[in-house]
């Protein structure tokens, strides 16, 4: 895969995550308890969109550094806020539409300054690190399934997704894998870093999930997105290998944080639609 197919795949992740976000959120609003989320019609369209979005994140995981296409995906905050008001009329804040101008420029120094690189071959104790940090952090969820803790609960999503894109980054893929699928999904099914993403990628819709039902769908995405690029950028440049070009290692950590800063005024510019008025009372139990 070249540079550019990569990055075109990033943005068509972003696209697929800004729009699964609307019609999650929408469906989540709609249901009286957590379990019922995942069947509703809405939030079952906003997951499709989100795998999409993960697929294409995932392909451009396999060329491009974490935090390259982590800080892309976070910009699907700036598609969630134009989505919210061609569907809802969501008023559009000035400060919204320079935290979308901010986010664009961001974007585009990180795009400028990252060294792009293949999958690195992993050693073992950065596999190991993998496994645990997806038990740890499903643990950490179990633990706290029952607490009506939405921060807490966008926190752990941001770390369970963060440690997903950490494992497809990390992915050992044969060469040729496309030429042996067989073979490919035998060797895939006998790594622990394949059952470290999936493990961790069902525990951050989950907890995902059930932060969007007992928060505002803004602060909780600000949440998640913050843990997600920080925490998989800082942990992709220490075991990973990720890298940025000479002399662009100031503005590239400058950009990061200047997305993640505009991710939070975008997540709160594009709140979720009201809820039915029969459809989930305040007193209504998880």
């Amino acid at each position: 895969m070249t540079r550019s197919t990569a990055l075109v795949c990033a943005v068509g992740g972003a696209f697929g995550y800004g729009i699964g976000s609307v019609l999650q959120a929408a469906g989540a609003r709609r249901v009286r308890r957590t379990r019922q989320v995942v069947a509703h019609p809405l939030y079952l369209a906003g997951l499709v969109a989100d795998l999409v979005g993960w697929l294409l994140s995932l392909a451009a995981l396999r060329r491009l550094p974490v935090y390259q296409v982590q800080a892309t995906a976070a910009g699907s905050l700036a598609v969630t806020v134009v989505a919210a008001r061609l569907l809802w009329r969501s008023p559009l804040r000035r400060l919204g539409g320079a935290a979308v101008v901010v986010t664009t420029a961001c974007l585009a120094i990180i795009a400028a300054g990252a060294d792009p690189r293949s999958a690195p071959a992993v050693t073992y104790p950065v596999v190991v690190g993998l496994a645990a940090g997806a038990v740890a952090v499903g643990v950490a969820a179990l633990a706290c399934a029952r607490r009506r803790w939405p921060g807490v609960h966008a926190a752990l999503a941001g770390a369970a997704f963060a440690v997903c894109a950490l494992c497809a980054r990390a992915l050992p893929l044969p060469p040729h894998a496309l030429d042996h699928p067989p073979h490919t999904v035998a060797v895939l099914a006998a790594t622990p870093v394949s059952w470290a993403l999936v493990v961790s990628g069902a525990v951050g819709t989950m907890s995902y999930a059930h932060a969007l039902r007992l928060g505002d769908a803004g602060a909780v995405t600000a949440v998640l997105w913050g843990v997600e690029v920080v925490g998989g950028a800082t942990v992709g440049f220490w075991a990973l290998g990720d890298a940025v070009r000479p002399g662009w290692a100031l503005p590239t950590v400058l950009a990061i944080l200047g997305t993640v800063a505009a991710s939070a005024v975008l997540a709160t510019a594009a709140p979720a639609p009201e809820p039915h008025p029969q459809a989930c009372p305040q007193d209504a139990p998880m």
